[in-house]
């Protein structure tokens, strides 16, 4: 039966990477919202390009820039070396990185190097990743702390997907009762406990009530990015939720307004800005919408994924290095000089 699951799970996560990688999983007819913002130039910034400072600090230590490497795979070979060579660039460049799923680890312990990449990225924030509804499924804080031990990991996130798992062949739909299970995993696990979405975004209220559970951290998530029913459309042999999923390809909250929304609700959260952004000026609009890091995802998984590891790293420390130029320069146009500054700016407007 462990075989006979392990391969399941082997070829669900093989299956993802590949119909991201070649397939159309864009949400349709809904946008990230950043196109509907831009920074008023300042045509005198005062700074010198040179000084202008990307350091910040996440779960208690220093990032070369406000940036993360959002939670993608892991649980088979191929996803292994992805996240290995993810995490070579987020040690090289000062990025925190997170994890995908690690449920096939805690269920086959022999998946869990799939996710050790501690050596590759030995002080840049790792954060570990469970489904929280697994927590309705047999999981409790004993299995989201052996997540957080098999990665050496710095945070754990419990991700929130009830719409892809509608749609997932095999998937695990009672979401009933989360919160007070949430609350126990964010005090019994020994390090900060966020949770995140997975491309349809949080609302508000939401993030309050998961504020008021003990929650550290939330990244937002939002649409506009990969459609997760737009991926299992394309894995699903049911015809009817194939055709469905067609009527979901516009659903979720628009990430700008995620961001917008939750900062507004609570000035003290920590937050992550994920879901479609595509370059450093959308990282720089996250932050100056409020906020603290910025993640990116499938953007990056074409050079995680192609070549020979020497040549994948090598694209991928490329990759990053250009969205850092894109956020400095940004910053820079703006006359921000910091972080802070940036997160402070009155230059973000509405077009």
């Amino acid at each position: 039966m462990a075989v006979e699951q392990q391969d399941t799970t082997a070829k669900r996560k093989g299956e993802h990477i590949r119909i991201c990688l070649q397939e159309k999983v864009n949400g349709v007819g809904i946008e990230t919202g950043f196109e509907r913002l831009r920074f008023k130039h300042n045509a005198m910034p005062e700074l010198s390009f040179q000084s202008v400072s990307l350091e910040t600090e996440w779960l208690g230590k220093k990032l070369g820039a406000p940036l993360l490497v959002s939670s993608m795979t892991g649980g088979t070979d191929e996803a292994g070396a992805i996240n290995r060579r993810l995490a070579i660039a987020a040690q090289e460049r000062g990025w925190a990185i997170g994890l995908g799923s690690m449920r096939a680890a805690i269920e086959q312990e022999e998946l869990a190097a799939s996710f050790a990449i501690r050596k590759e990225a030995p002080t840049v924030p790792v954060i570990a990743n469970i489904g929280a509804v697994q927590l309705n499924y047999g999981f409790g804080p004993e299995a989201c702390q052996r997540a957080v031990d098999l990665s050496e990991a710095d945070a754990l996130v419990l991700h929130l997907n009830s719409m892809q798992e509608v749609f997932q062949p095999e998937g695990d739909t009672d979401f009933r009762g989360l919160y007070a299970r949430i609350e126990q995993v964010c005090k019994s696990v020994s390090v900060p406990v966020g949770v995140k979405e997975v491309g349809w975004g949080i609302d508000s209220e939401t993030a309050t009530a998961l504020a008021n559970v003990g929650v550290a951290f939330i990244d937002a998530a939002g649409a506009g990015g990969t459609s997760w029913s737009q991926v299992e459309k394309f894995r699903s042999k049911d015809v009817m939720r194939r055709e469905a999923a067609e009527a979901f390809a516009d659903w979720g909250i628009p990430t700008a307004q995620s961001i917008a929304d939750i900062r507004s609700a609570l000035p003290s959260m920590k937050l992550v800005a994920s879901g479609g952004l595509r370059h450093g000026v959308d990282a720089a609009k996250s932050l100056a919408l409020g906020a603290n890091i910025a993640g990116f995802g499938r953007v990056l998984l074409p050079k995680a994924a192609g070549g020979s590891s020497d040549v994948s790293v090598r694209g991928l420390m490329e990759q990053f290095e250009r969205i850092e130029f894109e956020l400095r320069t940004a910053m820079f146009g703006i006359g921000a000089g910091t972080i802070d500054a940036l997160r402070n700016t009155n230059r973000l407007i509405h077009i």
